[in-house]
């Protein structure tokens, strides 16, 4: 897809990666349409972009709001004309507990964000997509839909289903003009902890993991060049690399090392 005069849909835009995708579809000549649940995040996109206020808006809504979603495409529409791309980054993750300690509640709130958020907005605009010469589509799952990370199961869970739920459109969807991708970010440095309302236990002293992160701003351009070139399936960071690899051919020492490595925020 030609990103210059394109017109994209973006969820999570108010912060982290999502804020980094419309910033890198703007440098590129794009018009974005954010969506966020912060009217305050969007405000702070908007300040990060003052040559691009003529090509963005923002729409402050709950993506497990289907009503909102739904309303919210007559307001696009209104603002742009039409819709080349969605790009589907809004996620949560759980707070750091075995399922076992898990209330219902919090489960079921990851998978409304992550996941049915996704299939809200996909169906959505998905029709819009199918009319225009090229589309794209774009999901971000997680490097945790690729082997099992305990202390987040729910959110793998979610994750996962993006990625079946991507990939299942990925195969409907071929010969038509919207080209789809699945997204597996590794570590990202994100405030996706304080956005989600929870804390990760010693957070406060791994700077050194930390150090490691791939950059919001690394992510968000990965993901418009995977828009640019149509690419089904991206990895982001080594980490997700790496696991990818491992998952693939040795499942079980793939879900021994990430439970190794979680042990101490589980029990620390």
């Amino acid at each position: 897809m030609r990103i210059r005069g394109a017109v994209l849909v973006v969820t999570g835009g108010g912060n982290g990666i999502g804020r980094e995708v419309v910033l890198a579809l703007l440098a590129r000549g794009a018009r974005v349409a954010a969506l966020d649940l912060s009217a305050d995040g969007l405000a702070g996109t908007v300040q990060l972009a003052p040559d691009a206020a003529d090509r963005l808006t923002t729409h402050a809504l709950d993506v497990t709001d289907r009503a909102a979603v739904a309303a919210v495409r007559g307001d696009v529409l209104a603002a742009h004309g039409h819709v080349d791309g969605l790009i589907n980054v809004a996620g949560i993750i759980q707070r750091f507990a075995r399922v076992a300690d898990l209330e219902y509640a919090e489960i079921e709130k990851v998978m409304a964000v992550n996941f049915w958020g996704v299939v809200a907005t996909t169906k959505t605009f998905l029709p819009d997509l199918l009319s225009r010469p090229v589309a794209s589509l774009v999901n971000v799952s997680s490097m945790g839909a690729l082997a099992p990370v305990p202390g987040q199961s729910a959110y793998g869970a979610s994750k996962a289903a993006v990625k079946l739920f991507t990939e299942g459109l990925y195969a409907e969807l071929r010969g038509t003009k919207v080209a789809v991708t699945v997204v597996f970010p590794g570590g990202v440095g994100t405030d996706i902890a304080q956005h989600s309302g929870v804390t990760i236990p010693g957070m406060e002293s791994r700077s050194a993991a930390a150090s490691k992160l791939t950059s919001p701003a690394e992510a968000g351009r990965q993901i418009v060049e995977a828009v640019e070139k149509g690419t089904f399936r991206v990895r982001i960071g080594g980490d997700a690399r790496m696991l990818d690899r491992l998952s693939r051919l040795l499942p079980t020492r793939a879900a021994g090392i990430v439970a190794d490595r979680m042990k101490a925020l589980l029990d620390g």
